[in-house]
């Protein structure tokens, strides 16, 4: 008699899709667990499909407090392509998560509700701490695990999460020691002070300005461990435009982006190529385009001031984060990360 197979467990029944509303972009991604990583950083996700869109639903909102009705169209019109998605690709397991634009905006509830209505998909308004966990599971393995401690940011379009990650030596690997988010990000910063055109004062004043509002962090930050090999860890679309500009990429490849290593001084020359373009020659450039060229110098800003108050010889530069983090949480909690990965 041939024996009965043994039941599946119920993780590997699952398709998994996170999906992050931020103030600028709409991005989705669906994916399976990966129980043989066959990259170098271990890979733990098999992405099925993904989804990324420019939605700015915080354009305008630091002036009027209120999400516009103009950028609710343009993000239930995104929306309603992550739920063809997710529907397509079988889903079972999701979490649908929105950040500052919708934390900040006094009809934030109310357009999770006609989010609700018109596409059926239930956002969570998650907390700045959340977005900072999130952040740091989904990259926080590409941090250098002989380093004693490393900073972790992701400059957002209406927020900047930093992280200070201490190593653990019990696991092996780091643990989540501090945190802060400022309600600054690239949209709002380049809404403020303008970003089609970004003169040297413009710039300067926009570094000046993230500097003070990370100032008491980075006070709480002295005494902290560091050694050598202490160095920054970047996650946004910020720094992976760096990085693409560094390499001088004539399209953006994640393959070349993710994981890859850049010196103080090679991230010095990158933002200076960035601040030497004209708004004309950014809309041009394969790695930044159209719809950013007019954000990018305030996130070159917002990594300046970052640079300055926490120096380290290199920064390593993630595409990922936010999306894998809330991805492999859920996993975990299926015990679908369980064989030693």
């Amino acid at each position: 008699m041939t024996a009965a197979p043994a039941a599946s467990p119920d993780w590997s029944r699952h398709t998994y899709a996170a999906l992050d509303l931020g103030t600028n972009n709409c991005r989705l991604l669906i994916a399976r667990p990966e129980h043989r990583p066959r990259r170098r950083n271990a890979e733990l996700l098999r992405v099925i499909d993904a989804f990324s869109r420019i939605v700015r639903l915080g354009e305008g909102l630091a002036r009027a407090g209120r999400i516009s009705e103009e950028a609710i169209t343009r993000t239930i019109a995104a929306l309603d392509v992550c739920r063809e998605k997710m529907d397509a690709r079988g889903v079972t397991r999701a979490r649908l998560v929105a950040t500052q634009a919708c934390r900040g905006a006094e009809n934030g509830d109310e357009f999770v509700a006609r989010v609700r209505e018109r596409t059926g998909l239930e956002l969570e308004i998650i907390d700045r701490e959340t977005e900072a966990r999130f952040a740091a599971r989904g990259c926080g393995a590409l941090a250098d695990p002989t380093a004693e401690s490393a900073l972790l940011f992701d400059i957002g379009g209406g927020s900047t999460e930093l992280v200070w990650l201490a190593r653990a030596p019990e696991t092996g690997g780091y643990s989540f020691r501090a945190w802060t988010s400022l309600e600054l990000g690239v949209v709002t910063l380049a809404e403020h002070f303008g970003g089609r055109s970004v003169s040297a004062e413009t710039f300067a004043a926009m570094a000046r300005h993230t500097r003070e509002k990370l100032a008491p962090f980075a006070q709480a930050m002295e005494n902290e461990r560091r050694c050598p090999r202490f160095h920054l860890l970047g996650t946004s679309g910020t720094v992976t435009t760096i990085a693409g500009v560094h390499l001088g990429l004539e399209r953006y490849d994640r393959w070349r982006v993710d994981g890859l290593w850049m010196s103080d001084d090679e991230a010095t020359r990158a933002i200076a190529r960035l601040r030497d373009m004209d708004f004309d020659e950014r809309v041009a450039n394969g790695c930044i385009g159209p719809q950013r060229a007019d954000l990018v110098l305030a996130g070159c800003a917002i990594f300046d001031a970052i640079r300055e108050l926490f120096p380290a010889e290199r920064t390593r530069i993630a595409d990922r984060g936010l999306r894998e983090g809330m991805l492999l949480e859920l996993m975990e909690e299926d015990g679908a990360l369980a064989r030693g990965v």
